[in-house]
């Protein structure tokens, strides 16, 4: 079902308005009586830290979180709420194309508030959660405001910092997201399934990976709890852990997945879970 994009300055209110728009659309769901539900994603819920904006690498690790949070709870009966800066239009154009090739509306909503109102809402947030003064700075610059004339900013609500929660438009996003026919997603959006040799070589490829991580991180943290990637969940490595038994659980799960492709988005955090739990079951 759809998404729903937030965006604005930092500190200009998007997340109570998130808050605001998620109540109304319950509200909604309740008053026609639906089976579809709300979900909200923003970087408090997926555990992200303000200073991951400060780098290039560490804000790219942080977007490949987002975007794959949208896709995992993009379904059929739920409406995603995405409360985040989307301050870059290629990022929103990505979340576009993730909507479209589910064959599912998508809408931007923009928290529109004055650069000095959000300066001085930032000085008032509690400390640690306001945001450093030069990242602030930064953000604000490289600020790419929405342009309802591109078709992925497309359709726009603005919201102004003056409005109340009354005069969110939830009749009209619903309207817009749940009433709509989705336009066919195009050419270029529609995933396109995996060659078996293909599969089977990235099945190889990123099992192998995981492992050589899992040996490593074990080197300098036996027993742990530890994360392989920036947003691959927090796992605990047992005490004692050999290369062989990896290996064996790594060639079980190759085999089960062989019989039984999955995407190939997925083999990480499914081999991942996978052996941990077999290894938790060796000990």
């Amino acid at each position: 079902m759809p998404l729903i994009t937030v965006s604005g300055l930092p500190s200009s209110g998007k997340t109570t308005r998130a808050l605001q728009l998620k109540a109304g659309l319950e509200r909604k769901i309740a008053e026609v009586n639906s089976d579809l539900t709300v979900y909200l994603i923003n970087d408090e819920s997926l555990s992200i830290s303000k200073e991951t904006y400060r780098e290039l690498h560490s804000e790219k690790a942080t977007r490949g979180a987002q975007i794959s949070a949208v896709k995992r709870h993009l379904g059929k009966n739920t409406i995603v709420i995405f409360d985040n800066l989307s301050y870059i239009k290629g990022f929103r154009y990505q979340l576009f194309c993730e909507a479209k090739a589910l064959s599912t509306n998508a809408c931007l909503v923009h928290v529109g508030a004055p650069k000095d109102m959000c300066v001085a809402w930032n000085k008032s947030r509690p400390e640690g959660e306001a945001w450093p003064e030069d990242l602030f700075d930064a953000l604000v610059f490289r600020y790419e405001e929405p342009n309802p004339m591109s078709r992925w900013d497309s359709p726009l609500f603005p919201i102004a910092h003056e409005d109340t929660e009354a005069d969110i438009p939830i009749d009209e996003i619903w309207d817009t997201l749940v009433l709509r026919k989705p336009k066919p997603p195009n050419a270029a959006t529609v995933l396109k399934p995996v060659t078996a040799g293909n599969y089977l070589t990235e099945l190889d490829k990123i099992t192998t990976s995981v492992v050589n991580e899992i040996i490593d991180l074990h080197k300098t943290s036996p027993g742990g709890l530890v994360k392989l990637d920036a947003y691959d969940p927090v796992v605990q490595l047992p005490m004692r852990l050999t290369v062989a038994s990896l290996n064996r659980i790594r060639r079980n799960f190759v085999t089960i997945n062989k019989m039984k492709p999955i995407e190939v988005s997925r083999i990480r955090p499914h081999f991942i879970e996978f052996a941990i739990k077999n290894l938790s079951a060796d000990m």
